[in-house]
């Protein structure tokens, strides 16, 4: 008798383990695609140059944002698994549509030097693999519009997570650089192993607020919200969700660790400094070895296609929610023309942005990093506003460090973005 109370009892804590594997599938998705897309070519480049430029300290500012990225972007999500409603929807019922506007504007020039980055990185990278620049790039545009446009929520989705595949190619290329893994690891916890004269304090500043920019985005809080929305998850799936969301953060830094690494193991080491990401593919390969060099720039490939798509759709969905109008990807371009429409003209305007004669892609990455991390904070306040609200989020609400943490680090970029506006201008 107790041996078939054993057998029953196991196979149904088996069956009770396989039914939390099932459910936890079928919600992942969002967080990992959010956060890995943080990686898209201009954040690589952004990656990249601080490798270069900074050395290994740069990494203990991963530590921090790693941990600012899991917290925000699940508020975000629990936001909308709980009131069935998009972020940028919320805001606009809550706080006016002049906000709204003003937020819209921001985000919507941000996104698009970020997409002009991830073009130019896609033809740039094709280039270098031996691959014909123009046919490829029009190709890639053609298919991403024909696969959003004609496809639907699931396949955008897979296709997404097969793309994710690619940057273990980081993990490689930084193998490959032989970088000194003690001094790295150590700078995750407290920067080391440099002088801190002035100009390196200043480049610090800079440049960290670049990585602050290109790994916790403005376009990423509202694009974890609405794809969560668009694939119709609700507040039963709260905990599987909120697991999603900070191995995404996890993951997607993880990964930036080895970017940083192989490019501070060889270029920085040297006193190489970089203009772009796809520099980096070029320049590592003496030190690295062609192979290295070349699975970087599959990488670079691969991230700024998932740019491409996941950013744009950010500002589709966001203008959507923001003024009240249809935008799904299980719709059809009728009965979602406006949202369908935004994606395309943003492809197109960041492709004639491209073509512009003498424009410096270094400064338009680096701004839009920039300006990423300053209107972070107001999306942070609002953030926070509507998910500690009790009549809102019920008995979800944040909890004090979530709040407080949170608020803390929003006072900090305001502080860090006014004192990095003022070392550009002034050219400290």
């Amino acid at each position: 008798m107790m041996g078939k109370f054993l057998r029953l009892r196991d196979r149904w804590t088996a069956n009770r383990w396989l039914g939390r594997v099932l459910v936890f599938l079928s919600v992942f998705g969002p967080a990992t695609i959010t956060a890995m897309a943080d990686n898209d070519a201009s954040g690589v480049a952004t990656y990249s140059i601080a490798g270069a430029l900074l050395g290994y300290p740069v990494l203990f500012l991963l530590t921090i944002i790693t941990v600012l990225l899991g917290i925000t972007q699940e508020m975000g999500m629990r936001l909308t698994l709980v009131t069935r409603r998009g972020l940028a929807d919320l805001i606009r019922e809550k706080f006016g549509v002049k906000v709204s506007l003003f937020i819209f504007i921001g985000l919507l020039l941000a996104n698009l030097g970020t997409i002009v980055v991830d073009l130019a990185a896609v033809n740039t990278t094709s280039e270098m693999l031996g691959i014909p620049t123009i046919p490829f790039l029009l190709g890639v545009l053609l298919l991403t519009f024909v696969f959003i446009t004609w496809g639907n929520y699931k396949l955008t989705q897979n296709i997404m997570l097969a793309v994710c595949l690619f940057y273990f190619a980081y993990i490689f290329s930084a193998v490959k650089a032989k970088p000194d893994w003690g001094l790295a690891l150590s700078n995750l916890i407290f920067p080391n192993g440099v002088t801190w004269t002035g100009k390196y304090i200043v480049n610090y500043l800079v440049v960290g607020m670049g990585v602050l920019g290109t790994t916790i985005t403005p376009w990423g809080q509202f694009f974890i919200s609405s794809f969560a929305f668009d694939k119709k998850m609700d507040e039963n799936t709260i905990k599987y969700s909120q697991f999603e969301t900070y191995w995404g953060a996890f993951l997607t830094n993880f990964f930036s660790f080895f970017m940083i690494v192989a490019t501070a193991a060889t270029l920085y080491v040297r006193g190489i400094q970089l203009n772009s990401g796809d520099q980096a593919a070029l320049a590592i390969k003496p030190f690295a070895g062609a192979l290295a060099s070349s699975l970087f720039a599959y990488g670079i490939l691969a991230a700024g296609f998932m740019g491409i798509v996941i950013v744009s759709l950010s500002t589709a969905y966001a203008f959507s929610e923001f003024f009240g109008l249809s935008g799904s990807l299980d719709t059809d371009f009728r009965k979602s023309r406006t949202f369908y429409t935004l994606f395309l003209a943003q492809l197109l305007i960041s492709a004639l942005i491209l073509l512009i004669p003498g424009a410096s892609l270094f400064n338009l990455a680096i701004a839009s990093q920039v300006l990423n991390a300053m209107i972070l904070p107001l999306v942070f306040f609002y953030l926070i506003r509507l998910t500690s609200s009790k009549n809102l989020m019920g008995g979800h609400v944040n909890n004090r460090f979530q709040k407080y943490f949170t608020s803390a680090a929003s006072v900090f970029i305001v502080i860090a973005s006014a004192f990095t506006v003022a070392a550009v201008v002034f050219r400290w």
